[in-house]
């Protein structure tokens, strides 16, 4: 049910007047809500609405919008490409909030006055987003800062926006066809799930300090370390990374940076954290990754970070390293292992069509490999096969595109297929060697020294019960006497129906034939026998609807 809220009305008026807009008239009318929320001056829209034109239209609708935005453009399976680019180069950038509300959030989440934390404290925010924004500082110790502060009231605007959408989301998914076959309501859920992390900043220090422990062995990678006595859930102050992003160095710049080794321990580290450490940083877009001046990449943001349950981990590798070796029906079956099959699921569809994508990607120039893009067409060819694939695999498809993107810049001749398949198989054989472990061996060792000493004591025991005709043996088996009296009824059955088909098409040839005796003006024995077969066949019809069906729940 839609709530007659006038601001959640409002809500619903701006998502109808989205889909009419790009395309989604049909669902709008299918639900039944176009003469509800649709205003006639607005069904008749531009023809220049394009993928530019709908990141503009959700920047102008809030943060939740930008962050729906950001979500949809891994959904490769609901629109194309063009729309996929141009949400994922959504801007989360909006007008800053005054100077003197940030201090009062300042103030009221750490209990102290800004003169005893901080000497300096820049009212002119280093980035401004629709949830928060980060202003520099220096602390009474001169150490220097970056401190983010969430904008007042955000959180009560994308509780009221997320209910909306679930609502409007269960109506479709209630209403329509194509709700039922993508489940807004999950995508719905997804964008929950990922605003609430994003709104808590004490979950995004947790997740930096899993990276700081994960990537300590990186030495070209680096993390901001967080200041934890003035972090709360509003508050995040951590160290100042002093760089610049890696698409606005220069071509001199680039020239006295060690590109090859750097390139090569990026993707390697992200892939471990997919494949080895199970918590990987999901939002490695340009923004978000800084060059150093000693040449180090630092992460940034880290309120985007999935986690991969160990058991998928594996299957991850074996579907990453199929892609790279080009093997596409290997891809498939390994891909369906961690899907979710329904009974509209194309199975069969489905592996031709991979196979036959990944060994076209396989086929391309060094430069022209995009694993990322391949992992999200996957997921394209996945949604219109009725398969849904799990929301690890399509965040790690954007992860790697955005990443492609880094690399490409960084340097354009590595080859992402030979860092996967070299990596990969890296893991996979540390798994395997780990199962085979002198611990384990031992263990295994010990377990069958075990069965070995108890193996003559049953063998004995086993011998003396058959030569004393004592042996047992229980099985769980069907009623064989009532196994056979339900065959020979279904060859009754066959038997009867074939006389009775062979009576209609005997009577039907003697239908021809000019005889003294009739009936009803027909040849006498022609009728006689269609009479013949309908009153058996109704007979035989009545027995299988009544008595079959009360033999078969006694």
């Amino acid at each position: 049910m839609l709530s007659l809220n006038p601001t959640r009305l409002k809500k619903y008026k701006d998502v109808a007047w989205l889909l009419v807009k790009y395309g989604g008239s049909d669902l709008v009318t299918e639900a039944g809500l176009e003469d509800a929320l649709i205003d006639e001056q607005e069904k008749e829209m531009p023809d220049s609405a394009g993928p530019d034109d709908l990141a503009r239209d959700l920047e102008k609708l809030g943060p939740t919008f930008v962050k729906l935005g950001q979500v949809l453009s891994t959904r490769s399976d609901l629109l194309p490409q063009p729309y996929l680019d141009a949400l994922s180069r959504l801007q989360d950038d909006v007008e800053p909030v005054p100077f003197e509300h940030i201090e009062n959030t300042v103030v009221d989440e750490l209990g102290v006055e800004f003169s005893e934390v901080f000497s300096y404290f820049e009212a002119e925010p280093l980035a401004s987003a629709s949830l928060g924004q980060v202003h520099r500082a220096v602390l009474t110790d001169g150490t220097d800062v970056a401190v983010k502060v969430q904008r007042p009231g955000v959180r009560k605007q994308v509780a009221s926006d997320l209910s909306a959408l679930t609502d409007l989301a269960e109506m479709l998914d209630a209403h329509t066809e194509f709700g039922k076959k993508y489940q807004f309501t999950q995508i719905i859920e997804s964008l929950r799930s990922r605003i609430v992390g994003e709104l808590d900043y004490q979950n995004e220090a947790r997740n930096c300090q899993s990276l700081t422990e994960n990537l300590s062995d990186r030495e070209r990678i680096v993390i901001p370390q967080i200041c934890e006595a003035l972090s709360t859930s509003r508050v995040l102050t951590m160290q100042f990374m002093k760089g610049k992003k890696i698409t606005e160095l220069s071509e001199q710049e680039l020239a006295e940076i060690d590109r090859d080794q750097l390139v090569g321990e990026l993707f390697s580290a992200y892939l471990d954290q997919v494949l080895v450490d199970g918590v990987f940083h999901a939002d490695p877009h340009p923004g978000n990754l800084f060059m150093l001046p000693d040449g180090r990449i630092a992460l940034m943001d880290f309120g985007m970070v999935v986690h991969v349950p160990t058991e998928m981990q594996q299957n991850l590798a074996k579907v990453l390293l199929s892609i790279s070796e080009g093997h596409g029906e290997e891809t498939a079956r390994d891909t369906l292992a961690i899907s979710i099959c329904g009974d509209r699921a194309d199975k069969d569809e489905f592996t031709r069509r991979i196979a036959q994508l990944v060994t076209e990607h396989h086929d391309r120039p060094v430069r022209d490999l995009d694993a990322g893009a391949i992992v999200l067409s996957i997921q394209s060819v996945a949604g219109e096969c009725g398969i849904v694939l799990p929301d690890e695999m399509r965040m790690i498809g954007k992860t790697l595109l955005n990443l492609d993107r880094i690399v490409a810049v960084l340097d354009p001749d590595f080859d992402p297929n030979a860092a996967i398949r070299e990596h990969t198989s890296k893991i996979l054989r540390d798994r395997m060697s780990d199962h085979v472990s002198l611990s384990r061996i031992y263990k295994s060792m010990m377990e069958s020294a075990e069965l070995a000493q108890a193996v003559p004591e049953r063998l004995n025991k086993f011998t003396k019960l058959l030569a004393e005709n004592e042996l047992r043996v229980n099985v769980d088996a069907i009623d064989q006497a009532s196994l056979v009296r339900s065959l020979h009824k279904i060859a009754n059955r066959i038997t009867t129906g074939l006389v009775l088909a062979a009576l209609i098409i005997g009577a039907s040839l003697m239908m021809r034939l000019e005889t003294p005796f009739t009936i009803f003006g027909y040849p006498g024995i022609a009728m006689l026998f269609f009479l013949t077969a309908a009153i058996a066949g109704l007979v035989l019809v009545y027995r299988m609807m009544f008595h079959d069906h009360a033999d078969c729940e006694a």
